[in-house]
């Protein structure tokens, strides 16, 4: 198999015959599957969650921290597998981080309570975190950008083949009487040990070993602790204390503190997990932004849309995983598209753009939505928000690995990962938070008014009598619209950061050219 790899690492697949590409997608078929069972774990809960955490007898609260606990570990880990992945084999990273993923997997459908559910998550955001950066990180070192586009656009149709069928598969796991819920978890597990097979048999890449080398656990440790912080504290004011209170002053004080102190670390770390120098670069740090907002609209739209169409229009489950469709097929269509164009032009600005409006509009649209919007305005709406996805989600990644050594690639990759997982578990947090306390305000209001009162949790609309489950429909379609306002203002900064990105040509090579004085900076497109 190193045959076939190193191939592809001759001149670069610019000009590469189809008998090479075919070799390059051997050798990434274990990487794909792994993929594919990582990104379909997060989407396969999405349309059972609110049926789960019923049966755990979970909050809205808990609701989105089942969520946001997979994206917090997933955030805080990216940027120790991509600095790993500098360092060691990346072949044995990833079926590390599968190995994670595994167990996390098991333990969440094991799990008898929200907590311990929410914990196994955790654990399972891990061995997400490792795969997702893994896999672009590992192809980065085999493909140049150029012709990268072509493979980053088989990267966005797993993601989106997984996406789609995620919530599907979810919604008939939880519908099947025989299966339950716990399978959504434990679906994934043979997939994932074919997929360890398939590594240990097609991939073989080489190892480039450092010697003396520094992992800055102290540094990882305080972004992650920063951000919890944070997020916790989010999560929390205006409910349990308010937002003028010692609890927040202390809470906000101490995120800042901690992540200033990452800050002072990072920059004086010989082997920073974050690297401040890249981060620096114009590309990188627009890319950055792009990411963030990117993260945060598109996260808050796969964990709520299937929230929304069971609370508050009604459907089951494999209901709500089939209406989430178009949005579905916007990344699969869009991203394999762009994927090829870029790969065919050799321009990537133009697409990043389109796909940044795109998103702000769909997100705009899915704004002013409540408990009866048109099924045909919803499927437009979620259609441009997956062509959004499908032309940002990978390209905000490969214009930053155009700027750097191959070297580099790994810190670059995961640093650019890291802020769109950030992002994205920032939005799901303050979106989710902020749908918890809207949903809660106004059934408490719909019912005084009303003269009722709920049987059980707001969450289990079906056993709730008609007039009551009425308001809570009306209070979710409602949440539902603002937290999508908010996503679409977010998407915003990725429109902004888009357009101020340098237009560049992509690369043939797979590292940068050497210069006298260093590596030499893409040129610039006309």
């Amino acid at each position: 198999m190193s045959a076939a790899v190193s191939g592809v690492n001759g001149s670069g697949p610019a000009g590469a015959s189809a008998a090479d590409r075919r070799k390059v997608l051997k050798a990434l078929s274990g990487l794909l599957l792994a993929l594919f069972v990582s990104t379909l774990s997060s989407t396969v809960v999405s349309s059972a969650l609110p049926k789960i955490i019923g049966a755990v007898h979970g909050s809205q609260t808990q609701y989105t921290w089942v969520v946001t606990a997979t994206l917090l570990t997933t955030t805080a880990t990216t940027p120790i597998w991509g600095k790993l992945a500098d360092l060691f084999s990346k072949k044995t990273l990833v079926q590390v981080s599968i190995a994670v993923f595994v167990l996390g997997a098991v333990a969440s459908g094991a799990s008898r309570t929200a907590g311990q559910l929410i914990a196994s998550r955790a654990l399972q955001g891990v061995g997400v975190g490792g795969v997702q950066a893994l896999v672009q990180i590992t192809l980065a070192a085999m493909i140049p950008p150029r012709e990268r586009g072509r493979y980053s656009g088989y990267l966005s149709s797993v993601t989106a083949t997984s996406t789609i069928g995620g919530p599907l598969l979810g919604g008939v796991v939880v519908d099947t009487s025989w299966l339950g819920w716990r399978w959504c978890f434990f679906i994934g597990v043979p997939i994932a040990a074919v997929a360890l097979f398939l590594l240990q048999r097609t991939l073989n890449l080489p190892v480039l070993r450092r010697e003396n080398v520094r992992i800055d656990y102290l540094g990882a440790t305080l972004i992650a602790s920063g951000v919890s912080v944070l997020l916790v504290w989010v999560s929390f004011v205006d409910n349990s204390f308010g937002w003028v209170s010692w609890q927040s002053a202390v809470m906000v004080a101490g995120g800042l503190l901690l992540i200033g102190a990452a800050v002072r670390v990072e920059s004086r770390a010989a082997e920073p997990v974050v690297p401040l120098g890249i981060v620096r670069q114009r590309t990188t740090a627009l890319a950055i932004v792009g990411s963030l907002a990117v993260g945060t609209a598109m996260f808050g739209a796969a964990v709520f849309l299937s929230q929304y169409f069971q609370l508050s229009r009604g459907h089951s489950p494999t209901e709500a995983g089939l209406l989430t469709i178009p949005m579905m097929a916007g990344i699969l269509v869009a991203s394999t598209v762009a994927g090829r164009l870029i790969s065919r032009t050799g321009k990537i600005k133009p697409f990043i753009i389109t796909g940044a409006v795109l998103l702000t509009a769909g997100f705009a649209v899915l704004g002013t939505i409540d408990s009866r919007t048109s099924m045909v305005l919803l499927g437009v709406a979620m259609l441009c928000v997956g062509m959004g996805v499908g032309m940002t989600l990978q390209n905000l990644v490969l214009v930053v690995q155009n700027t750097v050594p191959l070297k580099d690639i790994g810190a670059a990759s995961s640093t650019v990962s890291f802020f769109r997982s950030l992002g994205g578990t920032i939005g799901v947090s303050v979106l989710g938070a902020v749908l918890a306390r809207h949903v809660q305000d106004q059934i408490a209001h719909g019912l005084v008014s009303a003269g009722l009162r709920t049987t059980g949790a707001a969450t289990d609309v079906s056993g709730q009598p008609a007039a009551v489950q009425e308001i809570i429909r009306v209070a979710y379609g409602d949440a539902t619209a603002q937290i999508f306002l908010l996503s679409a203002a977010a998407a915003v900064l990725a429109v902004i950061a888009a357009i101020l990105l340098k237009p560049v040509s992509l690369r043939s090579s797979l590292d940068l050219a050497e210069k006298s004085g260093g590596a030499a900076v893409p040129a610039e497109a006309g």
